[in-house]
């Protein structure tokens, strides 16, 4: 059995790091580039797709034709709650170029989309029915769209439409509804709230306490690729009707097709949804209004349609993460040994959706308390539904958990590092359960001394250079290990390489390019003659790229799907092969072929049993095997972020200097896609900490920053040195042995930005973002 089946390593080393060229790996481990060069698993191979991306080759959904379309553009409410009276449509219908224009007065019967984590096949956002009344649920929601030739047409033909409203009362500020705020019936499936002993009684008692209240604002997804389509509704054979043809960008496909056939009442067969390149999702590209209202308009004007939100449009339509207010009460004795914990609070949402924002996830994990409280109580409001973004839960949660234990460091004039050491816990403190795999405090270690932890002044504003005060932080970063069910692959293995497919997605975390490598390693051939096929619903399986588990996932359908190959492959061979009489058991894939394991006698190459069976190709299909590593251990990726940041003692503004995260991520499976994917979430987290704010107008309940000049994110001078190591220990009970690196890297961030500005000046920021009005 090959090492990559359960992870293991063989080896004990410490999680001690060396640089090594581009990449970080374990000091005394061998190279994984090794003999093969840079394409074995662990190696920096270079995106597979990467050319077609710089030099423009990549098609985006939004870059597809059909002949014959038509543009889509929208126009959306201006009342969060309340009933069109009127609606105008006469000048837009009379413009040059207008084939359409759809109002509920004239849309096609829809059934209620299903909602996601709430439905069994649900994609979509929220269940409000979609241009079917005149109902308006939240300022923003579509009322209306318009086709035409051209896309310039359809805006104007779309601002020339007027709306008249019976506006009603609506829950549209936050301050107000979180004193109606009430308990959700879950929280990701699981309680809303957990107890482990008494821990306000423990609070009362204990020795030193901070209790504290920390908040988050509203947050968009601003994804480099704004939500765009391409759909038609064509006759793919005589007398089976009409399909649906969609090039998305999407991080769901199947379940997307699922939903829409649910919406359109029709057999999912007639559903086909492309994506095969989408430039970002974070959570966000699931299934929302616009893709279902252009599919209506499609089938009511019987042409084509393409539709692409403006980044105005993403705001009205696609949720994001919701604010929330948190209290964070920790009690602890002079050693600092935590005997109560208290992570509690309230976060906005709508009853149209099922996703209150999870911020006490991390916390359930991370530290050893003798009791523990955790409770999430939600707001309701008419505003757009919130959704996934990177790290739901974990990355604002993080930030309340790490700075109130940062406030406790302080408090006992104790090392952050310290505090959190003496709280390591020995198995899950909710759970129960022990943990998979955890080198949290190797990797902390390990990053101090890179980072020059030593050199923090233990006094806040004990450092200066010039009017910058300067100051180092520190957080714990963690995400869960998870692999939903449902993945499946196929292999098509010729005497030139093989083809794998899977209904999988790349949003640029590499996915193609490591599933190569992954693909390339379990059937021992070169990178170079596979195939990795992708992005397209009609493929094996079913994997949603979302909640850092697509790699697992894959890996999981790879591996089930390459033993399948391996004992068709046997199923051939006749009483002369060499490899004749062995099972799949004791076979092994190498040199492009296939072995006896640990005898290289018995060895025939691919090509070589396929001619001799008459065959040009072979093709294995098979579903991963049901996880069952989840139900008997606790399994996350963990890290420490560090970070030293200068405030400016004249006007307050805060310059991040250098920021480093030291991650536990089982093992690492390409060392440069993994490097980018840990920059990328700490960038995200960086914006979080210092400018990233939906301005939401309490009286409207209209977002008023609708645009990347006013909703600031991080651009290349915001973003400092940023260096990434991780300890390379695979994880005994993975596929692979490896974790999702895809977001833990923004969890954390917000919190040791934080506390490098106290450490810098003095001043705790509570709320984010940190912004220098906070700091004057």
């Amino acid at each position: 059995m090959s090492a990559l089946d359960t992870g293991r390593s063989g080896d004990t080393q410490p999680a001690g790091v060396a640089l090594a060229g581009d990449y970080w790996r374990p000091e005394g481990r061998p190279d994984p580039l090794g003999e093969k060069g840079r394409s074995g698993i662990g190696a920096p191979l270079s995106r597979v797709d990467g050319a077609d991306k710089v030099t423009g080759g990549a098609r985006f959904a939004g870059e597809f034709r059909f002949d014959g379309m038509l543009y889509a553009a929208l126009v959306c409410s201006t009342i969060a709650n309340g009933r069109i009276v009127g609606i105008d449509t006469r000048d837009a219908e009379s413009l040059d170029g207008v084939a359409l224009v759809m109002t509920h007065q004239n849309a096609p019967r829809l059934n209620t989309p299903p909602v996601f984590l709430r439905a069994p096949n649900g994609a979509a956002g929220d269940d409000h029915p979609i241009m079917q009344t005149d109902r308006v649920h939240w300022n923003g929601q579509p009322v209306a769209l318009v086709l035409a030739e051209t896309q310039e047409q359809a805006d104007a033909a779309a601002e020339s439409i007027r709306v008249d409203y019976a506006a009603e009362p609506a829950m549209t500020d936050f301050a107000i509804a979180k004193t109606q705020a009430r308990q959700p019936d879950n929280v990701l499936g699981g309680p809303a709230e957990i107890r482990v002993g008494d821990a306000d009684s423990a609070l009362a008692a204990a020795a030193y306490r901070v209790d504290a209240t920390y908040t988050t604002p509203r947050h968009n997804h601003n994804a480099i690729e704004p939500h765009a389509l391409t759909l038609a509704w064509v006759n793919e054979a005589e007398g089976e009707g009409e399909t649906l043809r969609i090039h998305d960008a999407s991080q769901c496909v199947d379940l997307a097709v699922a939903s829409l056939a649910e919406v359109f009442g029709i057999d999912i067969s007639r559903i086909h949804i492309t994506s095969p390149f989408v430039g970002g999702g974070f959570g966000g590209k699931t299934l929302w209004q616009h893709q279902i209202l252009a599919a209506a308009a499609a089938k009511l004007a019987g042409r084509p349609v393409r539709l692409a939100l403006s980044r105005e449009g993403v705001y009205r339509l696609v949720g994001g993460r919701a604010c929330t207010e948190q209290r964070v009460a920790l009690g602890a004795d002079d050693r600092g040994r935590l005997q109560a914990l208290i992570h509690s609070g309230v976060a906005a949402m709508t009853r149209h959706n099922n996703l209150p924002e999870p911020f006490f996830q991390a916390t359930k994990c991370l530290y050893a308390a003798d009791h523990i409280r955790l409770s999430i109580d939600v707001a309701d409001m008419h505003m757009l539904a919130n959704t996934f973004m990177r790290a739901p839960g974990e990355s604002v949660g993080t930030f309340a958990l790490e700075s109130a234990l940062d406030e406790l460091a302080d408090q006992l004039g104790m090392d952050p590092l310290e505090l959190r050491a003496r709280n390591e816990p020995e198995r899950d403190p909710t759970s129960g359960l022990a943990f998979s795999s955890r080198q949290l405090l190797e990797a902390a270690r390990a990053g101090a001394e890179r980072f020059g932890w030593s050199e923090r002044s233990a006094t806040p504003a004990g450092r200066h250079d010039g009017e910058w005060q300067i100051g180092m932080g520190c957080a714990t970063a963690t995400y869960p290990y998870m692999r939903m069910p449902g993945a499946a692959a196929s292999i098509t293995l010729t005497p030139d390489g093989a083809t794998v497919g899977i209904a999988a997605h790349e949003m640029g975390m590499g996915t193609a390019t490591v599933q190569t490598q992954v693909a390339a390693a379990r059937l021992g051939l070169p990178v170079e003659k596979i195939a990795f096929r992708y992005g397209d619903s009609r493929l094996a399986g079913s994997v949603l790229a979302g909640g850092s588990q697509q790699t697992a996932a894959i890996g999981g359908a790879v591996i089930a799907a390459q033993r399948a190959l391996v004992a068709e492959l046997l199923s051939l061979v006749d009483e002369h092969s060499p490899l004749s009489g062995l099972s799949p058991d004791e076979i092994e894939c190498r040199d492009e072929g296939i072995g006896a394991i640990g005898d290289g006698s018995r060895f025939e190459s691919y090509r070589q049993i396929l001619a001799s069976a008459g065959r040009s190709e072979l093709s294995a299909e098979a579903n991963a095997a049901e996880s069952q590593e989840l139900g008997n251990w606790s399994m996350h990726s963990f890290g420490t972020i560090f970070c030293e940041a200068g405030v400016s003692a004249v006007t307050g503004e805060v310059r991040v200097r250098r920021l480093l995260g030291s991650f536990d991520c089982g093992r690492i499976l390409n060392a440069k896609t993994a490097a980018s994917q840990f920059r990328g979430g700490m960038i995200m987290g960086l914006g979080m900490a210092l400018m990233e704010e939906t301005l939401f107008d309490a009286r409207s309940g209209r977002v008023m920053n609708p645009s990347l000049a006013d909703y600031h994110v991080p651009v290349q001078m915001d973003v400092p040195e940023i260096e990434v190591m991780w300890t390379d220990i695979p994880d005994p009970h993975t596929p692979m042995g490896s974790h999702g690196v895809g977001e833990i890297g923004i969890t954390g961030v917000g919190a040791a930005v934080a506390n490098a500005v106290y450490n810098a000046c003095g001043k705790r920021v509570r709320d984010l973002p940190i912004t220098l009005d906070r700091l004057l």
